[in-house]
């Protein structure tokens, strides 16, 4: 009994300090209420910007950070109208914002062709009510060019990728132009270095990997080169 007790006792704490403390530091630090501009000086000089909608903004760092050529992928919210949004804002569906990441990558190493290669394989271009377990429209999907090419780009992309017959519905995955990043909290940022064990448990119950398995397959990692 003394054993199951202590076993018990050990069980909770490890619940407490996976979820609680996380939650608990976030909230004393303001880290999950406050978010940012990022102004143009503050992105890395030399590197070109993707902006891109995906979902939830914790699964769409991943991919992109273990690239080669990518300077830092960031966590934000941009598409709406409220200024400086706190991640309770956007979440409630309210503001108008979506999540999305900003990735910010050497264009003599990517292309933005091969940026958006990879933003494909991450998501369900078919969903225009979510992504995944997540829904609602603050975690659709959305392609923000920050230029005429890139612009031209992602149509093209985006219309090759409905014609390969790879997908049973349309592809609805809009491409808008970019507008207002803001910085997420820095608690969200790289949450799934931060916080692997939640982010693990969260991931694996999104229905995300089950899906990108099923549509791509073998197809699904691209031979770009990784750090």
């Amino acid at each position: 009994m003394k054993k199951r007790k202590k076993w018990l006792f050990v069980g909770v704490f490890v619940l407490i300090a996976v979820f609680v403390i996380p939650e608990v530091y976030a909230y004393f630090t303001k880290q999950n209420y406050e978010s940012e501009v990022i102004a143009e000086d503050e992105r890395p000089e030399g590197y070109e910007t993707a902006t891109l909608a995906g979902g939830c903004f914790w699964c769409m760092e991943p991919p992109f950070e273990k690239l080669k050529g990518v300077s830092e992928v960031v966590s934000g919210y941009t598409g709406g109208r409220t200024e400086n949004p706190t991640y309770k804002e956007v979440s409630s569906g309210n503001t108008g914002h979506i999540e999305a990441v900003q990735v910010y990558y050497d264009p003599d190493v990517l292309t933005y062709e091969q940026i958006l290669e990879v933003y494909w394989r991450q998501i369900n271009p078919t969903d225009d009510g979510g992504q995944f377990v997540d829904r609602g429209e603050q975690y659709t999907t959305a392609i923000f060019y920050h230029s005429d090419e890139q612009k031209q780009i992602a149509e093209t992309s985006r219309e090759s990728l409905d014609e390969s017959g790879g997908f049973d519905q349309p592809i609805v995955t809009p491409i808008r132009k970019a507008e207002t990043f803001y910085k997420a909290e820095e608690y969200h940022q790289d949450y799934y270095e931060k916080n692997t064990f939640r982010y693990k448990i969260y991931r694996g119950n999104s229905g995300r990997d089950d899906y990108l398995e099923k549509v791509w397959g073998e197809d699904r990692k691209t031979n770009l080169p990784e750090k």
